[in-house]
């Protein structure tokens, strides 16, 4: 299984965006997000993609779902550590 890279440069709707890996957990992720003007993170559940054998970042339609982005980092890795915690089937 591929893992997501620990840092990228965005494309497409986050062409120029840098993202970071902060955290990783057996089920989270905790991204910084640097546009260039602003600093946010995002927090997301780890979803396999077995299609590809790897571990997909969110699309746009995820956020709210399984994906949430905050401009607050204390905020963003009080959910990282929830989400980490929580027991998956």
């Amino acid at each position: 299984m591929r893992e997501l890279k620990e840092g990228f440069i965005g494309k497409g709707q986050v062409k120029g965006f840098r993202f970071t890996q902060l955290e990783q957990s057996h089920n989270a992720y905790l991204y910084e997000v640097n546009t260039g003007d602003s600093i946010q993170y995002e927090v997301f559940y780890r979803k396999e993609n077995s299609r590809f054998n790897c571990v997909s970042y969110p699309s746009n339609k995820a956020f709210g779902v399984w994906a949430w982005t905050y401009s607050d980092f204390e905020k963003a890795t009080r959910i990282f550590d929830l989400m980490s915690l929580e027991k998956l089937d």
